[in-house]
């Protein structure tokens, strides 16, 4: 019986994931396992949890304030040794990590094919985002199998060189995801401790901490203020200290901003669900915001999803206090711009990206593409 690996070790990257995992679980002719580095522990076992998915190996590389060279180091050298007692005949591994790109490293060592879920996506900066977009590039160099969400994203890999029989467009998986977690919810009688209509904050990427940090801090301290008692601020405060730091700093004492330890993805779609928009330099939200009918204010200068931008969905605003300021109150009042971007359609696909892959996959390893 042939073997597939799926090896993750974020929240998001076991999110999108998911679907991967359970259409693969309906083919009886392949044997599904599930690898995680715990690049994330606490967020991640949340996502194993609530999906029922169990790990078959944890290298556990999570440490405190780690580093990119010792997550990369950890995950070559445990992966080294289950690939020597227990060796795959394909790896899957989502997205732009370092988890990513160390797994797709340590597969290729052993010669072991690789598929990259979400591929082909770009800012063709590479600190912008770091390390993300040079994981991504690495990433699809070494992959066999590329699953490209989108059209602008194949075309990304075309360029590069990436052989058009390799590339197959699926979807997001995200939107999979998305879609099961709603209809969960909608079963749930999940209640929220804000009566007042809400704004959700996210913001954790490396390129802003420190000064870009303080600067959204700054701009969401003083647009709270202004509306206070009418619009409440939700900051979702990522687990990482030196965010936490900054976060608490300026906004600790805001009685109109809650800061929330990161919740259990149910609910935190519930909470995007419920929100007026959201400012976020996440890529993940970028994606699921569409399903759910939401404007985004991108923390960012460029975005490797540009479809959500041109879709209307996302706005860039980057990390400057004054424009995060005007965007904020400008979404807050404009109800004509606010219902073109929650309007916009969906450009990351149907709910059927999982089936897509697991059937590429079965061709590739039963019958060969």
């Amino acid at each position: 019986m042939k073997k597939v690996f799926l090896i993750f070790g974020t929240r998001p990257e076991a999110i999108k994931m998911y679907p991967v995992y359970k259409a693969l679980q309906d083919i009886k002719e392949l044997e599904t396992k599930v690898i995680v580095t715990s690049q994330h522990q606490e967020m991640l076992k949340q996502v194993l949890e609530l999906t029922g998915m169990k790990a078959d190996y944890d290298l556990s590389v999570m440490e405190d304030r780690q580093t990119l060279t010792k997550i990369t180091v950890k995950v070559l050298n445990g992966l080294k040794k289950i690939f020597e007692k227990d060796r795959p005949d394909l790896v899957l591994v989502h997205g732009d990590t370092t988890t990513t790109f160390s797994s797709a490293l340590a597969a290729f060592y052993e010669k072991v094919p690789v598929g990259h879920v979400e591929a082909g996506l770009r800012t063709f900066n590479k600190y912008l985002p770091y390390p993300e977009e040079v994981n991504r590039v690495l990433t699809d160099a070494i992959s066999d199998l590329h699953f490209a969400p989108t059209e602008k994203a194949r075309e990304n890999l075309l360029r590069s060189g990436v052989s058009k029989n390799s590339v197959f467009i699926t979807g997001n998986t995200v939107v999979d995801a998305v879609k099961e977690i709603v209809r969960i919810n909608a079963r749930k009688g999940i209640k929220l401790p804000f009566k007042q209509p809400f704004v959700v904050i996210t913001a954790h990427r490396r390129e802003n901490w420190g000064k870009p940090m303080e600067a959204i801090c700054n701009a969401i301290n003083n647009v709270s203020k202004k509306h206070s008692g009418k619009v409440h601020f939700v900051f979702s405060v990522h687990k990482n200290p030196v965010v936490r730091e900054t976060v608490n700093k300026v906004l600790g004492n805001n009685p109109d901003v809650s800061l929330m330890e990161p919740m259990r993805y149910d609910e935190f779609v519930y909470l995007l669900s419920k929100s007026l928009f959201i400012l976020t330099d996440s890529g993940g939200i970028q994606e699921e915001a569409p399903s759910l009918g939401k404007p985004v204010l991108l923390l960012r200068d460029v975005t490797e999803r540009p479809e959500a931008v041109e879709a209307g969905v996302v706005k860039i605003v980057g990390t400057d206090q004054e424009r995060i300021e005007k965007y904020t109150e400008t979404l807050l009042s404009d109800k004509r711009l606010y219902a073109s971007m929650a309007e916009a359609r969906n450009p990351f696909g149907d709910g059927k990206a999982g089936e897509r892959i697991a059937s590429v996959v079965k061709e590739y390893l039963l019958k060969g593409v």
